[in-house]
């Protein structure tokens, strides 16, 4: 059975309390905090998950593990009547909820608490559902895609935004020497939380990626399913239907 990557390994604590704890705890400096450590290039990423569903035009939207709202915001762009924004996280969704009324886009986008891996919404409610860096932190990853399978209308759309680790030997080298010291580092000086950066590292490099989560997702039902590596391996997109 695979180890499950939590952000306190010596914590009885089942994965998603701690998670929840731990994102509850870093909430009002994560914003400022993304943004260091990916010099921003996350912003670019988002933009790019837009551009692919803009292409699929759905009219609802569920974006889970939205945290902050990042993702919602920028899906606000598409002409969707309804986007949902759901976290486990209170104080990331009060972040969140204070972005959104700040653009006046509470009539468009809802923010709401729930757990990603049992969805209060109906089956086939959304065509689109997205998550950007969140499902690593599912504590049952299959349960989790399965829930998103459910809620997705039959030929709805799965796009994940999430850590990769680069195949090139030298990039991994220092991409491994970043996550494991440096951005826990500017995570203890930022936000007071080491452990938290750590875990985030921590999970991004144990996270199946590639083609190993390419076959995840078709073991769980979804089709046409694709990688778009981004930023020489550092993250992936992916791309999935609901037959």
């Amino acid at each position: 059975m695979k180890k499950i990557i939590k952000p306190n390994q010596n914590n009885p604590e089942a994965k998603k309390k701690q998670v929840t704890h731990m994102f509850d705890g870093i909430s009002k400096s994560y914003d400022l905090l993304n943004r260091i450590i990916t010099l921003g290039i996350d912003v670019i990423w988002r933009k790019r998950v837009v551009r692919l569903l803009k292409k699929e035009a759905p009219d609802t939207i569920l974006d889970i593990a939205t945290g902050t709202g990042d993702l919602v915001l920028a899906l606000a762009k598409l002409n969707a009547k309804k986007i949902i924004g759901l976290d486990i996280s209170p104080g990331m969704l009060e972040i969140g909820k204070k972005k959104v009324l700040a653009q006046n886009l509470t009539d468009r986008i809802k923010m709401q608490l729930g757990d990603s891996e049992a969805l209060h919404y109906e089956d086939n409610s959304f065509a689109a559902v997205t998550v950007a860096f969140g499902v690593r932190n599912f504590e049952n990853l299959d349960k989790g895609l399965l829930e998103i399978f459910r809620v997705l209308k039959p030929k709805g759309t799965l796009v994940i935004l999430e850590t990769a680790v680069p195949k090139n030997y030298f990039l991994k080298t220092f991409y491994m020497l970043y996550t494991q010291n440096i951005m826990p580092f500017i995570g203890k000086l930022f936000s007071k939380d080491r452990s938290a950066y750590k875990y985030l590292s921590d999970s991004a490099a144990a996270f199946p990626h590639g083609e190993v989560f390419n076959n995840i997702l078709r073991k769980n039902g979804f089709i046409e399913v694709e990688d778009l590596p981004q930023t020489l391996g550092i993250a992936s997109i992916y791309f999935a239907k609901k037959a």
